[in-house]
């Protein structure tokens, strides 16, 4: 069962590629406004979406001091990458280049101090 502070990436219907993909899909991320989130502080902007393979892959941006307290993503691997500033969880903090890979159903908690954006795979098991 999820935990109550499971943050909320649904990014079903909004903007970004929805799968299948036939070919090349080209998608400008800088023309849409970032996505708040049910976790304040804590923002997407949907790149790709594929529901029936349970894929998803999103920028998210973390504001200066935002914090989510230990929560799980059910049944979902997670991969993030960081693109800007620094990103903590409750074992060590990330910077610029750093990458992440969680097991589906893993409990963390997410911050950062200065601001950071991250490039995040979400793949359903």
């Amino acid at each position: 069962m999820p935990n109550k502070d499971t943050p909320s990436w649904k990014i079903a219907g909004k903007n970004g590629v929805q799968g299948p993909v036939a070919g090349s899909q080209y998608y400008c991320a800088d023309t849409d406004d970032w996505q708040p989130t049910t976790t304040p502080g804590f923002w997407i902007k949907p790149l790709f979406e594929d529901a029936s393979r349970g894929e998803k892959t999103m920028l998210m941006k973390v504001d200066p001091g935002a914090h989510a307290a230990s929560h799980t993503h059910e049944g979902e691997l997670e991969q993030l990458f960081v693109l800007q500033g620094s990103f903590f969880d409750q074992n060590r903090t990330l910077n610029v280049g750093d990458y992440c890979c969680r097991a589906p159903d893993a409990a963390h908690s997410a911050g950062s101090v200065d601001g950071a954006v991250l490039m995040v795979v979400y793949t359903r098991r």
